[in-house]
């Protein structure tokens, strides 16, 4: 079979060999090259097989991969955005890829928006899911983030909380059918996150900023490639207020909000969020 014949739950785990550490990845679909980067805990199993099926039938390449020292990947873990960031840009050099879309959740977010900063000759677009921009935040996180975050074995209702909108009730729907999608591949599974390492390198309350706005702020204000960022309504995480708040200060950004939604827009509402990316793909072109 080939990439464009697998869907998320069947695609095999592959893996380059890139500056003494393996990248393992996963490829689905065929067209333009879009790299998802992980949310904090993550790893390749984490994305909702729906939302990446849907960016495959709209004309992605969808890779998704482990950072270096997670999951299936050797070398040094870190939950840095410049080292996250330089595994993205790595991978997409081993594939030799001339430009991709840069994409990214939550923690992988922050690292897409160093990718921009410091490898914008790789990069045709970028897409934010659930992020926060870098420097200060004009809305912070909330306490229950921090709490739930670091739960041993997230149940449904973890994920309810983290990436959903509780609130509501097509919300809660939405995320027992995102799990259930999630739970149904059942080979190849990455390796989880030691949740150890994890808890020390997200503390146990919110912080502002989360990384220097230098050089990546700066960059961002300047560069010309397009921008989009997705998010939920009631982000417990990254308040999408703190991307409002860069109305006319970052000359391509785009933003789109999901109402009822919180930290996983892409889980809630998949096949339109797929859609979304692939309309802002094809008409805002680099210039």
């Amino acid at each position: 079979m080939t990439a464009s014949q697998y869907t998320a739950v069947n695609a095999p785990n592959l893996s380059v060999e890139t500056k003494g550490r393996t990248l393992a990845y996963r490829s689905i679909g065929s067209g333009t090259p879009i790299v998802l980067c992980a949310r904090f805990r993550g790893n390749m199993d984490i994305w909702d097989p729906a939302f990446l099926d849907g960016l495959a039938a709209n004309g992605f390449r969808v890779i998704t991969f482990d950072y270096s020292g997670i999951g299936l990947s050797t070398g040094e873990k870190s939950m840095h955005p410049m080292s996250l960031a330089q595994d993205a840009a790595d991978l997409i050099e081993a594939l030799d890829i001339s430009r991709a879309v840069i994409s990214g959740w939550s923690l992988g977010g922050l690292a897409a928006q160093v990718v921009v900063a410091a490898h914008p000759q790789r990069i045709s677009h970028a897409v934010l899911i659930g992020t926060v921009p870098a420097g200060p935040n004009v809305k912070g996180a909330e306490q229950l983030f921090y709490d739930t975050a670091v739960i041993p074995n997230y149940t449904l209702e973890d994920q309810t909380i983290l990436f959903f909108e509780p609130k509501s009730a097509e919300s809660r729907a939405a995320a027992k059918r995102s799990v259930d999608r999630i739970a149904q591949r059942k080979e190849g599974l990455s390796n989880p996150v030691p949740l150890d390492w994890a808890k020390e390198n997200l503390g146990d309350k919110p912080k502002s900023p989360l990384f220097p706005a230098d050089p990546v702020l700066d960059a961002m204000k300047a560069t010309n490639i397009p921008i989009l960022h997705i998010g939920g309504d009631h982000d417990i995480i990254f308040p999408v207020e703190n991307w409002y708040a860069l109305n006319q200060v970052l000359p391509t950004l785009h933003l789109l909000t999901f109402p009822s939604s919180g930290h996983g827009p892409q889980h809630q509402y998949p096949e339109a969020v797929a859609r979304h990316i692939a309309t802002f793909v094809e008409t805002t072109p680099l210039e």
